[in-house]
């Protein structure tokens, strides 16, 4: 009796997977939850079974389907169920998807793809609990060169060298930069520390021909710009 439940659960399970991929397949992303999403995620990670409950637990704990692929790894080790392989399949997923988001900055002027160097900052960026300072280094022609992580810090708090801002610059060649950092509260707004840091870096950098285009402060929904708030 026991064996026949088994088999009659791992039908039904199968059966749910079927029918969920052929939605997916059919109606694209707007014919499944973010949930149902997530289960799509984990079926490469679990090859039988029912990862419904899985899925809507990691929605329950951690809000959405960018949240739950942006959380921090040792977050997602202590939800039942969650290994090694569904790991893997979750940070495969956002991987994938900054990956997808950068490849057009590599090709295109930066500056006249904003928008989309916003959207790449965010999602990067913007989910951590921590903050983090970037700085995306551009050729003459305003094309991204490299991406260097300065610094991570504590919740509200990042040191930045200008020093070393500027020496990176030499080193990749860099005619030109955009400083990026997070704010983990949300809130963009910049502190009195975060503008007088932008100045001493704008000034290290001018004394050796470097440009500071922007500096721009990401959260999860809104970004500021230092050059459209006047402050740069």
């Amino acid at each position: 009796m026991a064996g026949n439940a088994k088999s009659t659960s791992d039908d039904g399970a199968l059966g749910h997977r079927r029918r969920l991929r052929r939605r997916f397949l059919t109606g694209g992303a707007n014919a499944v939850a973010d949930y149902e999403l997530l289960e799509l995620v984990l079926f490469l990670a679990q090859g039988r079974g029912d990862v419904k409950p899985l899925a809507k637990d990691l929605i329950r704990r951690f809000g959405g389907f960018a949240d739950v692929i942006s959380a921090p790894d040792a977050d997602l080790l202590k939800v039942p169920g969650v290994g090694e392989a569904a790991l893997a399949s979750l940070k495969t997923v956002r991987v994938a998807a900054l990956r997808l988001m950068a490849e057009p900055l590599m090709k295109r002027p930066v500056l006249r793809t904003w928008d989309q160097l916003i959207a790449y900052c965010r999602a990067s960026m913007g989910f951590e609990k921590v903050e983090e300072f970037r700085v995306l280094y551009l050729d003459r022609k305003n094309l991204l060169v490299a991406e260097e992580l300065h610094q991570r810090g504590t919740v509200d708090h990042t040191p930045v060298y200008p020093r070393e801002v500027v020496r990176k610059a030499l080193e990749h060649g860099a005619s030109a930069m955009i400083m990026v950092h997070n704010h983990p509260s949300g809130d963009t707004t910049p502190s009195n520390a975060d503008i007088e840091m932008t100045k001493e870096v704008a000034k290290a950098a001018a004394t050796l021909g470097i440009v500071l285009h922007d500096h721009v402060i990401v959260g999860r929904s809104s970004h500021t710009s230092f050059k459209a708030t006047g402050l740069l």
